[in-house]
């Protein structure tokens, strides 16, 4: 059961359902879907199931949330595609979009209010806080 309105305590409990995500306008005119799915395999490793890096609970788990069946078939066909990188399974989710709840304003623009890096196209690694 997923909770509605949750704070991002209660995410970080990993009890609500939700996992950490973005979310993302774009313009197809000006880029892709498929190089946005590019680069959100690029930015993670896909096989770790609830966690990423340091970061445990089922809030870290790797997911792609779609708004259009082509969404879901583009999705579907490039991790079926970046499988071919990896031994161990990708356990990244494929689902359809729902309510997106944006984290409280203390916890937006983290990378920055952490001194690091948010520009477009940045190509510094990420440091974990906690």
């Amino acid at each position: 059961m997923v909770k509605a309105e949750p704070t991002y305590k209660e995410v970080c409990a990993g009890s609500t359902g939700h996992a950490e995500a973005i979310r993302l306008e774009y313009d197809p005119k000006e880029i892709s879907y498929n190089t946005l799915l590019t680069a959100f395999w690029n930015k993670h490793n896909p096989t770790q199931g609830n966690r990423q890096g340091n970061d445990l609970g089922s809030q870290y788990r790797s997911a792609i949330f779609y708004h259009s069946e082509d969404q879901r078939k583009l999705a579907e066909a490039s991790k079926h595609k970046v499988q071919e990188d990896y031994e161990k399974p990708v356990t990244t989710e494929i689902l359809p979009a729902g309510t997106f709840y944006p984290a409280e304003v203390y916890h937006q623009k983290y990378l920055e209010k952490g001194g690091q890096c948010a520009a477009k196209g940045s190509e510094e690694n990420i440091r974990c806080y906690g």
